[in-house]
């Protein structure tokens, strides 16, 4: 399963993507709000720092006027990272008709706020990248986000559905381990929880004790 993170925090991602775990980024609006610094600035040192797909959101609500964003969002990019462009789009009738326009041009899409099986396979079908299913959203509102992945899994196994399936709004570790028991294809994690996927409390007391262990030697 491949790992994106979920944040526009360049500090982050350059730290994160230290590790060589990362396979790619998402962003949006609210993340890219945090930042305090101009959107093209953000964007263009992320494309620096991780070599894979980067989704970058467009804020229109017609069709026609989401494709023309997505174009003006493409041609400010630099050439040789052009290839790492996923737009994103929401969920909408409007929505899926620019998946369909972006898609014939050759424009990779990810398909955001995807709340059900019946709107993974719209977009899909579409020609979207990606979908991405928000599972914590549907957790707090007293739902089972996993068992969305699990139904969206299935149908696109069934049917060899090329769409990759992005898992959004993780909001612990066990998420991370359920969407890759399932087969998703990717899961895209905020920082605080790849900072905690790495800890483990036995570990750390592993460390310290070889640590003791080895002043002992060295005496």
């Amino acid at each position: 399963m491949k790992l994106f993170i979920d944040t526009a925090d360049l500090n982050e991602i350059k730290e994160i993507a230290s590790w060589g775990i990362l396979d790619g980024v998402t962003t949006n609006p609210t993340l890219l709000a945090k930042c305090g610094r101009s959107f093209q600035e953000v964007v263009d040192e992320i494309f620096t720092l991780v070599d894979g797909p980067i989704s970058l959101e467009v804020v229109s609500e017609k069709a026609e006027e989401m494709v023309v964003e997505a174009k003006q969002i493409i041609s400010k990019i630099p050439q040789k990272y052009r290839k790492n462009i996923a737009i994103k789009i929401p969920m909408n009738p409007e929505g899926l008709k620019a998946v369909k326009r972006l898609c014939k041009e050759g424009v990779k899409t990810n398909v955001t706020l995807i709340f059900s099986a019946n709107q993974a396979l719209l977009a899909a079908k579409a020609g979207a990248t990606f979908v991405s299913p928000f599972i914590g959203r549907l957790d707090d509102n007293g739902q089972e986000g996993m068992q969305l992945i699990e139904e969206i899994m299935e149908i696109f196994c069934n049917y060899d559905i090329p769409t990759e399936v992005i898992v959004a709004s993780i909001r612990h570790p066990i998420h991370v381990i359920e969407s890759a028991r399932l087969g998703a294809d990717i899961a895209t994690v905020p920082p605080e929880i790849l900072r905690k996927m790495v800890k483990h409390p036995l570990t750390d007391a592993g460390i310290k004790s070889f640590l003791k262990d080895w002043e002992k030697i060295k005496k």
